[in-house]
């Protein structure tokens, strides 16, 4: 059944800060581990992301900041002059498409090992707490690195790393950037009183755990203009080893929501849920009240499919919706949403890896 319809305005035009949506469906960051050693996009990653340019928004793969930032092998960077070079690659093909791409910016903190780690160092956190889990290396999965804590002194360089590669993105073409402030990585490291125990200007209470990406936001905003940065926060989500949650959590992600409103964003992109598996919230969370305290466009994001989505918005609740595995098997997935077609799977196994095979071979609807 099509949807395109006065009960929904998902397939109508929008606008999120500077940019013109053509729909309200966005396709979210997926990480496909099919780059090369330097994590430089080629033609193969310029053809993915253009076959879904129906998107109104692409949220790029989360794509690392520094060398420092990685955590698993195979995935872009947006440091160098070759990301950049590669980017335009993508950014043009999107456009040409007649689509929108923002780059989202990455860095895991503890979530490496240090085969992935300049030098072979150990990677850095808000404090040295190991985390649990494998991640995938050069030489195939390995159990993650314990981490060190960073030195004070070395925060704005963390900083700085941002910054850089926020003008890097803006020379390769991207629309705009995404912090990437969820799922346990660095700077939602820093917002958990479970990862961060430090006793400087960075740790111990709401204000000081929250600063760090407050200072982020603010460095990244000085190159794009608040109006072209979003930001994507998680907090119930324990992914990137189990990581536990903060034990205040609306009040920890309800000050930092008021204090990111200062900088009137693009938008919001929040993890309803934890990422991928469950929409399940403990009992004392309220993700609703926390997206309600966000005076700028929210998109939804964590296994929607097109009834919740349409629901969500005839609420009032969501401004946009993130879908992020259907769109690996079908790079038409607005025109299916909104002509009632099926839906192709994705097998697990074309996830991650296998160069064009499970990447760039999937038919539309049109053939």
């Amino acid at each position: 059944m099509a949807l395109n319809s006065p009960s929904t305005d998902l397939f109508r035009p929008m606008t999120l800060g500077a940019l013109s949506l053509a729909n309200r469906i966005v396709m979210a960051p997926l990480t496909r581990s099919r780059m090369g050693p330097e994590g430089v996009p080629n033609e193969m990653h310029a053809r993915y992301y253009a076959q879904r340019a129906s998107a109104g928004l692409i949220i790029s793969e989360a794509t690392n900041i520094s060398a420092q930032a990685r955590g698993y092998a195979l995935t872009p960077g947006i440091w160098t002059e070759e990301h950049v070079a590669g980017w335009k690659r993508v950014t043009n093909a999107v456009h040409a498409a007649g689509g929108l791409i923002v780059c989202q910016l990455w860095h895991v903190g503890r979530f490496s090992h240090v085969d992935l780690q300049p030098d072979g160092t150990a990677p850095v956190a808000p404090s040295a707490i190991k985390a649990e889990g494998q991640t995938f290396t050069e030489n195939g999965m390995m159990d993650v690195s314990i981490p060190r804590a960073l030195e004070t002194s070395e925060i704005p360089g963390i900083i700085e790393q941002y910054r850089h590669a926020a003008a890097c993105a803006k020379r390769a073409g991207f629309d705009g950037v995404e912090v990437h402030s969820a799922n346990s990585y660095l700077l939602d490291q820093f917002l958990r009183d479970s990862t961060n125990q430090r006793t400087d200007q960075y740790g111990g209470s709401i204000e000081n755990r929250t600063r760090l990406t407050l200072e982020v936001t603010a460095a990244v905003v000085e190159i794009w203009g608040h109006d072209r940065v979003g930001i994507r926060l998680s907090p119930v989500t324990p992914d990137a080893g189990n990581t536990p949650l903060d034990s205040q959590v609306m009040q920890t992600y309800g000050y930092l929501i008021e204090q990111l409103n200062r900088f009137q964003l693009a938008y919001m992109h929040f993890v309803e849920g934890a990422t991928a598996t469950s929409r399940t919230v403990p009992g004392n969370v309220d993700l609703d009240a926390l997206r309600a305290r966000f005076k700028g466009p929210y998109i939804g994001n964590n296994n929607y499919d097109i009834e919740l989505a349409v629901t969500r918005r005839a609420e009032g609740k969501v401004d946009a919706v993130a879908f992020g595995r259907p769109f690996i098997a079908n790079p038409d997935l607005v025109r299916r949403l909104k002509e009632g077609a099926e839906l192709a799977v994705a097998p697990r196994e074309t996830y991650y890896g296998n160069g064009a095979k499970g990447y760039t071979d999937w038919p539309t609807l049109a053939g």
